[in-house]
């Protein structure tokens, strides 16, 4: 009898609930923020060329500073031109013993002219007179070609400035033998203006379109970089180009931007971050980035609502005590996260403005959980708890 009492009071005693847990809360509330979107983006020269030679030749001098502003049409090397100077000089001989023989031609077709004119030739002599005329000019042409083949060779064995811009290590020294097309000489950018280089992804298209299509209309700070070292760079940027298509296996597309470069700090190829103003003029509801818990890509808060939960998992509900009164609950929310400010981040959708959601202690909580403020101590940050 004593063993059957113990067992029946064994079977009907329950576990006792866990208490609340402890956190800080805190109600969502619209308000004015101003931020930037981030992207990481490179530096690019606007134009850029690589120097080949276009003849053939020994490297007889260089004459500009390495690293230094160059002038367009400014001498930067010269190949050994002494072959190019003799063909130059062998063509312009050819070309006058040319002339001559057109001139001796000449007379004789002269000659021969008149003379068949009375006949007094043979009409042999006078055609052969005239084929020797035509064969004459045309050798005189062909000579005049050479002449500028000549000089054109005579012209490449100096290689100048393309545009004014930068130009950087030479790739030969004195003395190096180039070959056409082959061999680097240098290589010169432009750097004032500088590009800035980003991809976007393609869902962001249409709000930098409009903002091309703004041109004039938009405000001068609406694009700013960070230079590596993370400082400001003092002059803002204008939108310039959007490619012409979207990589369809990363769905990005190449945005460029155009800064003013004065004081040549941008550099071709720097690495930097490009800062775009918002342009949301509407309030935003801001919450704490703690207060945001991220599972498998998602993320979600938990908001504090009070309600009365009943455990379905009772067999008996009659014989179950109901609370008392509502209690609070905390109940997991998905939401959509937008840019980060500092401690906090903007929520786009998910949760609305009057929401209490938990700021501290949302490590402790599972969807449902009974939650408390009475023992949690308000956290360093100075939130707003309630």
């Amino acid at each position: 009898m004593m063993a059957l009492l113990a067992t029946a009071a064994c079977e009907h005693k329950t576990t006792p609930p866990l208490p609340p847990t402890p956190v800080n809360l805190q109600t969502v509330a619209r308000q004015e923020v101003l931020y930037y979107d981030r992207y990481a983006a490179n530096t690019q020269a606007l134009s850029q060329v690589n120097l080949y030679p276009e003849v053939q030749g020994y490297i007889t001098g260089i004459y500009f500073t390495e690293g230094s502003r160059v002038k367009k049409g400014q001498k930067l090397y010269e190949i050994d031109k002494r072959l190019f100077q003799a063909s130059y000089d062998q063509a312009m001989a050819n070309l006058q013993v040319a002339h001559g023989n057109t001139v001796q031609a000449k007379q004789d077709a002269d000659r021969y002219e008149y003379l068949n004119k009375y006949k007094a030739v043979a009409k042999q002599l006078y055609d052969h007179a005239v084929i020797a005329l035509q064969n004459a000019e045309n050798a005189e042409k062909a000579a005049e070609q050479a002449v500028k083949t000549a000089k054109t060779n005579f012209t490449y064995s100096v290689i100048t400035a393309p545009f004014d811009g930068t130009i950087g290590f030479s790739m030969v020294k004195l003395g190096n033998m180039v070959s056409v097309g082959q061999t680097v000489l240098n290589t010169i950018s432009t750097d004032d203006p500088m590009a800035v280089d980003f991809l976007i992804n393609e869902k962001q298209l249409p709000f930098f379109e409009h903002l091309q299509g703004a041109g004039q209309n938009a405000t001068d700070s609406l694009f700013t970089i960070l230079m590596p070292d993370n400082s400001k760079y003092p002059y803002p940027g204008k939108l310039s180009v959007i490619d012409r298509a979207v990589n369809a296996q990363t769905g990005a597309i190449r945005v460029r931007l155009v800064f003013p470069n004065p004081e040549d700090r941008l550099k071709v190829g720097m690495s930097c971050t490009v800062r775009v103003h918002n342009m949301e003029q509407e309030p935003q509801m801001l919450i704490p980035n703690r207060a945001v818990v991220e599972q498998m890509g998602e993320y979600f808060v938990f908001v504090a609502k009070d309600t009365v939960i009943i455990d379905s998992t009772k067999k008996d509900h009659a014989q179950e005590k109901a609370p008392a009164g509502p209690e609070v609950h905390a109940f997991q929310h998905k939401i959509t996260p937008g840019q980060i400010i500092g401690p906090n981040i903007i929520v786009k959708d998910g949760i609305s403005e009057g929401d209490r959601i938990v700021v501290d202690g949302v490590q402790l909580l599972h969807d449902g959980s009974r939650i408390t403020t009475a023992s949690r101590k308000p956290s360093a940050e100075g939130s707003k708890a309630q």
